[in-house]
């Protein structure tokens, strides 16, 4: 095998990785300093982002699992519980009516919505492994997600500052309101800690709305094959969000080690940032290009609905 040519770019690109994990950068600028990174060409090619990105999203929220409270986590759920079943069911519902109305394809629409609903990527891989969507219909609905959620990156924070949100407003609302786990947590973690611990407690919350999607997606794509009962879709809970909870529960049952505990919540908050640089680092004209016109239009629509009624919602009722 031809081994690989480590050129001054790709230099240039883990440095600035590595800087992530200072003060230096701050999440949406890490964001925003990946994407110039891909744009300008100085990705490696030959290295699994993505495989990459998976890992270090899923050890930054375990770790940051070490400094949110068990007991304020359960409250929070438990409260919210009801608003996060309504937004989900109302926004599976828009999409099946915008599918129709712009004339997109059914799987198409059917991913945008769960990504738009539950959480962005990982819930459009479930739902299109039951439907069994074409990788052209995953394409796109990765597209539509993946540059909304460099946009919540910004346009959130900005908006909660301009309204004068509380920390626990903000939580609130990005949990409910951005799509990928790795927006959610930035846009928080920016706003205050406070904001952050709420925000990643709820959203994972919501992420467990994927295993009865997945299974109702694939049953119904039964149904309609005229297989009902072949059922063979596999869902399951993310490990992610499990070993988050074992977190939660060591630092709950073991004070003794708070002080440890500080300091991998501090850690894992660099590491998100990390996280959001290779978010960004994996975003590409190509991406741009296959999200296509009405299926953006339909992800637009959906986020700036799921976005402007919660936020009604927190800023008058919470």
């Amino acid at each position: 095998m031809r081994p690989q040519v480590i050129s001054l770019k790709h230099i240039i690109f883990v440095f600035v990785g590595l800087l992530c994990f200072t003060p230096l950068l701050s999440a949406p600028l890490a964001l925003l300093i990946g994407l110039a990174m891909a744009l300008a060409g100085f990705v490696p090619t030959h290295i699994n982002l993505q495989a990459l990105l998976k890992k270090s999203l899923a050890w930054s929220i375990v770790g940051m699992g070490f400094g949110v409270s068990l007991t304020a986590a359960l409250n929070s759920s438990l409260t919210y519980l009801p608003l996060l079943a309504i937004s989900i069911i109302a926004t599976l519902v828009l999409a099946r009516v915008g599918t129709a109305v712009l004339g997109i394809e059914k799987p198409t629409g059917q991913l945008i919505g769960a990504g738009t609903a539950i959480c962005g990527g990982s819930a459009i891989a479930a739902v299109a492994a039951a439907i069994q969507a074409q990788g052209k219909h995953i394409a796109v609905a990765l597209g539509c997600v993946s540059l909304l959620n460099a946009v919540a990156l910004w346009v959130f924070p900005w908006t909660g500052q301009l309204l004068g949100l509380s920390q626990h407003q903000f939580g609130v609302w990005a949990a409910l309101a951005i799509h990928d786990t790795s927006s959610v947590v930035g846009a928080a973690s920016a706003y205050g800690r406070e904001a952050l611990e709420l925000a990643t407690t709820l959203k994972l919350t919501r992420a467990l709305a994927i295993v009865p999607l997945a299974l109702f997606f694939s049953w119904v794509f039964a149904r309609q094959s005229n297989q009902a009962g072949a059922v063979k879709t596999k869902a399951s809970v993310p490990l992610f969000i499990v070993f988050y909870v074992v977190a939660m529960l060591v630092a709950h049952f073991f004070p003794q080690g708070e002080a440890v505990y500080g300091v991998v919540f501090d850690l894992a908050k660099r590491l998100l940032v990390a996280s959001l640089y290779l978010v960004g680092a994996t975003l590409s004209i190509a991406t741009i290009k296959a999200a296509g016109a009405r299926p953006m239009l339909l992800a637009i629509f959906l986020w700036v609905f799921i976005s402007s009624g919660t936020l009604a919602w927190v800023y008058y009722l919470v």
